[in-house]
């Protein structure tokens, strides 16, 4: 029985390799996305002497919220592979960082990234608020909300559990 037992965990530590395939699609996904970020900018760059204020606003914005999406992307790829499949290997000292974000700290990067590009959306919608009905403006400002209440949230929450997990390294207090 135990022998079953063994190859049943064996087996089920070994899927954790399943999940590169995810990672791997995922940069195949931002290397798509980075095609599509150059195709914005080219257009920007040919466009731009011509563009009041408001319309480059709106282009900058737009690039800005690629590269928010783009940076979402590779902290998902590379704290998923180093927390859930494996760590990187450190020889030469380039990537020492990646062990300090753990799944706690991914949630926060990843709402507070969220937030951001949800911020950067809803500047672009009230910089263009004149295609938009009050009703759509009011919704899409309380999902931004919702957003913003919910990183906080995860941000309370990553703080009290800090917190507890320090009071328990350190034992009972006198």
């Amino acid at each position: 029985m135990k022998r079953l037992e063994l190859a049943i965990e064996s087996i089920i530590l070994a899927s954790r390799w399943l999940l590169v395939v995810f990672y791997l699609g995922l940069g195949v996904a931002l290397a798509i996305y980075a095609l599509s970020f150059i195709k914005k900018l080219y257009e920007f760059a040919i466009t731009a002497m011509v563009l009041d204020d408001t319309d480059t606003i709106l282009k900058v914005l737009g690039l800005i919220d690629a590269a928010l999406v783009a940076s979402l992307v590779v902290m998902v790829i590379i704290s998923g592979y180093e927390n859930f499949v494996s760590r990187f290997d450190n020889n030469d000292g380039e990537v020492h960082w990646l062990g300090t974000i753990d799944v706690g700290s991914l949630k926060i990067k990843v709402a507070s990234t969220i937030v951001a590009i949800s911020s950067i959306h809803l500047l672009q919608i009230f910089l263009n608020h004149s295609t938009f009905t009050n009703d759509q403006l009011m919704w899409l400002t309380l999902m931004h909300l919702a957003f913003v209440v919910s990183a906080l949230i995860l941000a309370y929450i990553d703080k009290v559990t800090g917190k507890i997990k320090k009071s328990d390294d350190t034992g009972p207090s006198l």
